[in-house]
């Protein structure tokens, strides 16, 4: 699935090509997830403005509000001066006056839907804290994080966490955390707040700067695979040493998504025992 690199190369790749265009057509393919919420027509002529990211969504401004896009299990979106939408997984065209904004989804998870501005705060208020932004503190970490039980892996993956990182980025941000994926998410200490902290951010950079991770159906907009999968640290590396040398990477299953980390350097935490009441005196 791509993940929040994935989304903001995207993103970056058609943002600045798109803005100021204006809509010519929308052609609808096999249906999405979720209907479009309007009738195609009514989006001819509209202007398109800025695009923004809010986790692993992508967020077009029209004029009647906007265009909320996800990728899904398996999607891309190009844009190109391609005018039609040929092919069995091509299923939206936002066809405009500078080119077409094309979703391909073999699986049909991706979304593509209309939605006013009113509605837009309150859908986003379900993700977490922005990982990339200023907000992403240690000490929001370890506020979010506070009694929860859950694994480390499993916490990283709740999108009302922590918006944006996946499967992917988890792991790679928890072996430069040197923390275990089953570690209790509420067991972390302040050094750890800041450890992971600055593990997940290190990985969702790394990973923009790879133009994102290519390992199955993933193109940016311009429709150029990632490198990011040539540079993992331990993701799909099992079997592999470990990049520290204290051992070998090992693959377990975790919320039912394959982990992959090293036994050797990343510290299982233990949960925090409960505080006891006091016994009471006998009278």
């Amino acid at each position: 699935m791509p993940e929040l690199p994935e989304v903001e190369v995207t993103r970056q790749s058609f943002a600045d090509r798109i803005r100021g265009a204006r809509v010519e057509a929308v052609r609808l393919g096999k249906p999405l997830r979720w209907p479009l919420g309007c009738e195609p027509d009514s989006l001819r002529a509209q202007v398109v403005g800025e695009v923004a990211r809010r986790g692993k969504y992508l967020w077009l401004e029209v004029e009647r509000g906007g265009l909320l896009m996800h990728l899904g299990m398996s999607g891309s979106l190009a844009f190109s001066s391609a005018p039609a939408l040929p092919g069995p997984h091509n299923h939206f065209d936002l066809v405009t006056t500078h080119g077409t904004l094309r979703l391909t989804d073999p699986r049909r998870f991706g979304e593509a839907f209309l939605i006013d501005d009113a509605d837009l705060p309150l859908r986003f208020s379900r993700l977490g804290v922005e990982p990339l932004s200023e907000d992403f503190t240690p000490e929001e970490l370890g506020r979010v994080a506070a009694g929860r039980t859950a694994p480390l892996k499993s916490f990283l993956l709740d999108q009302s966490a922590i918006a944006g990182v996946g499967n992917i980025y988890a792991d790679e941000a928890l072996y430069r955390a040197r923390l275990h994926p089953l570690s209790p998410a509420g067991s972390m200490k302040p050094e750890h707040w800041l450890a992971l902290r600055d593990g997940i951010v290190a990985a969702l950079e790394a990973a923009i700067d790879a133009g994102g991770s290519s390992i199955d159906d993933y193109r940016d907009g311009r429709g150029e695979k990632g490198s990011m999968q040539e540079r993992f640290l331990v993701h799909t590396r099992e079997g592999e040493p470990c990049p520290s040398g204290e051992g070998e990477v090992v693959r377990i299953v975790v919320a039912g998504r394959s982990t992959y980390f090293c036994p050797g350097c990343q510290v299982r935490l233990r949960r925090k025992p409960r505080r006891r009441r006091p016994a009471r005196r006998a009278k």
